[in-house]
């Protein structure tokens, strides 16, 4: 907490709070309040806002994360005055503090895009957005960028759900780039001569029905076979010169279930058709961040119903989940995380805490090898 408070004085200074945060009338403060937000993502006992407003009124609570006692109307009124680019800042920092820990100077960074809806409440009515099988359904959607080095997020937009993804992707686009994204990115076709123009590289899976016109045949070797290629071709897309992408390679890659068609604008000597595959199988990575964020840190439960504090809340997610893997070195498990959160009730010591941690690693690490 102490960490976090002091990114965030460091992020209220790059971007200044409304004047109202310094009213001579209002006691909350805005680190009282995140920080009463972040405590109700960490902690195993209190998942709701009327519960953290009763929390605020223990003198240790006080003490650690809130001056002061919270009620319900200050709690609710300071989503609305609160820039969630003050926490866009703070995720930022961290992201590109666990992030820095393991690339090296020139290394192509690769990241995996994808977006995951979070269910919302009939009565947020902004989040409302179509009807499916008779039911009206109100979803929040994150789309979020991972490094994959690290499996850490390192970029992200919260909208409403329906928002269109590769419209929010093109917001996070930044020359030097390289991502790997599924179906849904790869349905553009001229989106890849714009990806190529900003200098990002990328590896997109392909829909079946996509249209294909082989311009060159590329020899595939024995490491490539080992990977599952079983085709590889300089190409263009689509059916109409209109529509028609810039030259691209794509990998036909055979699974146990289907053929993936892969498309990439690197050529054979920067990227072979094996480890295009190789890649793309990781872009399962973020499938389980999602998991993790929604079933181990719990973030299904919203402490605030507006579109801003919907916002907040999931900036603060990410932020708690960065913080967890800085300290511990890694995205901890559920088994870790319930750990650390009897540390914070006060029923394990720091030195369990790191003892179990160790036991997690020597799992995590017998489990590789197997």
């Amino acid at each position: 907490m102490e960490d976090f408070q002091a990114r965030l004085a460091e992020a209220t200074e790059r971007h200044p709070l409304p004047a109202t945060w310094s009213h001579p009338q209002r006691l909350l403060r805005c680190e009282d309040y995140v920080g009463l937000y972040l405590f109700g993502l960490l902690n195993p006992v209190v998942d709701t806002m009327r519960g953290l407003c009763a929390a605020s009124q223990l003198r240790r609570v006080q003490s650690d994360i809130c001056t002061r006692k919270v009620s319900l109307g200050s709690f609710s009124e300071a989503q609305a005055v609160l820039d969630p680019q003050v926490l866009a800042h703070v995720f930022a920092g961290l992201a590109g503090e666990v992030a820095g820990r393991t690339k090296s100077a020139g290394e192509r960074r690769w990241l995996v895009q994808d977006g995951s809806l979070f269910e919302a409440l009939p009565r947020m009515h902004w989040a409302l957005w179509r009807r499916q099988s008779g039911v009206t359904q109100a979803q929040v959607r994150l789309h979020l960028t991972l490094d994959l080095t690290e499996a850490s997020p390192a970029r992200a937009v919260v909208t409403r759900g329906k928002t269109c993804e590769r419209a929010a992707w093109r917001t996070q686009w930044q020359r030097g780039d390289a991502y790997i994204g599924d179906r849904y990115y790869g349905e553009d076709y001229r989106m890849f001569q714009q990806l190529e123009e900003k200098g990002v590289a990328f590896v997109v899976r392909l829909r079946d029905e996509a249209v294909i016109k082989v311009e060159k045949e590329l020899r595939i070797n024995k490491a490539d076979q080992k990977a599952g290629v079983i085709r590889a071709a300089y190409v263009r897309l689509g059916s109409t010169p209109r529509y028609q992408s810039i030259r691209l390679r794509v990998v036909w890659v055979q699974t146990p279930k289907e053929v993936l068609r892969l498309v990439t604008n690197l050529t054979q000597k920067e990227l072979s058709a094996g480890e295009v595959a190789l890649l793309y199988k990781e872009r399962w990575s973020i499938e389980l961040f999602f998991r993790w964020i929604k079933c181990v840190l719990g973030c299904r439960h919203w402490l605030a119903e507006s579109e801003r504090g919907a916002t907040l809340q999931l900036y603060l997610a990410l932020i708690a989940a960065l913080l967890l893997q800085l300290y511990t070195g890694e995205r901890p498990t559920r088994r870790m995380l319930e750990l650390i959160q009897f540390y914070l009730l006060g029923v394990a010591t720091l030195d369990e805490v790191c003892a179990g941690q160790a036991r997690g690693r020597s799992r995590t690490a017998a489990t590789k090898k197997s």
